[in-house]
């Protein structure tokens, strides 16, 4: 079984594709790690030297160096330093075919197409020799992950980086690429209606007993805060559900423990079928935000 899967060659300040090995698999997994490696090149600038993003079965490592960046697909059983020593003879490889100003010149994407047998050769010699010839080169750089471990970085991080806004970003006319949210749909318009009666709900019944609240000495203060947190966290779920956030689990689950925990202190202002009626409403805004993933619509370029 093969545990190096592909291997993509990108100039860092632009992401522009150099060269790439050719694929010849087709599991559902790479083709999406191959994606994320195209979102990840146009946040190369911003990201660190060296960096891994781990996946279910399939992991990305990259190494970036003098402006261009050596990203790979491995799979999770290879060692990571098998795989970072990969990347150094793949960079030792590129440096020794192609200068800066080469590099630096191309203007269209996949300028160095040939280097792909130079890949499929350092692919096939660690995938059936299992590592590099020299055992002091995968010593050295064992050594050296030891000592400056690569950072671990989630989509999210590389996605809010990239400038993702509003839930989708333009990117350059050269990149072929544009990220967004997926479309809104039919159960998503519906619980931004319910969450926007709820809010409304909220906030009417909150400023409505904020009048009496100030008459009597403020007993039913709590009641007010609670209406009132809970209108906020309506509009918030809207928010997150519209556009693009980092954290957004982190971010739905506290609203939804918010929302529950103001309406069981709304117990005796609202009846049972009420109170289950806005957590329903929370909980499927929450289910919706999560499985509203972002959309990566890409050119390969025939690769």
């Amino acid at each position: 079984m093969s545990l190096i899967l592909f291997a993509f060659v990108v100039r860092v300040r632009d992401g522009l594709p150099l060269s790439a090995s050719t694929d010849f698999e087709h599991n559902r997994e790479l083709q999406e790690r191959k994606r994320q490696l195209r979102t990840i090149s146009k946040a190369l600038s911003h990201l660190p030297d060296r960096g891994t993003i781990k996946g279910r079965e399939l992991s990305i490592y990259f190494i970036s160096s003098e402006g261009i960046s050596y990203m790979t697909v491995c799979h999770c059983s290879l060692p990571v330093a098998k795989a970072f020593c990969f990347l150094e003879d793949l960079r030792w490889e590129f440096t020794a075919c192609f200068n800066s100003t080469v590099v630096a010149l191309a203007a269209r994407p996949y300028p160095f197409l040939d280097f792909d047998n130079t890949i499929q050769k350092l692919k096939q010699q660690y995938n059936q020799s299992g590592g590099p010839a020299l055992e002091v080169t995968l010593a050295e750089v064992h050594e050296d992950l030891r000592l400056h471990p690569p950072q671990v970085i989630s989509m999210e991080d590389v996605e809010l980086s990239n400038g993702i806004a509003n839930g989708h970003v333009e990117q350059g006319a050269g990149s072929g690429q544009n990220v967004r949210l997926e479309p809104v749909t039919a159960p998503g318009i519906l619980s931004l209606v319910l969450n926007i009666m709820c809010a409304s709900l909220n906030v009417i019944r909150g400023v409505h007993l904020m009048e009496y609240t100030f008459q009597d000495d403020y007993e039913g203060i709590w009641n007010v805060v609670a209406f009132l947190l809970a209108f906020m966290c309506c509009v918030f779920q809207c928010h997150l559900y519209l556009f693009h956030a980092s954290l957004k689990k982190l971010k739905c689950l506290i609203l939804l423990s918010v929302i529950v925990l103001c309406n069981l202190c709304l117990l005796g202002m609202r009846n049972v079928w009420q109170l289950i009626f806005h957590i329903s409403v929370a909980a499927l805004s929450t289910v919706l935000i999560l499985t509203r993933k972002l959309q990566d619509r890409t050119s390969d370029c025939g690769v």
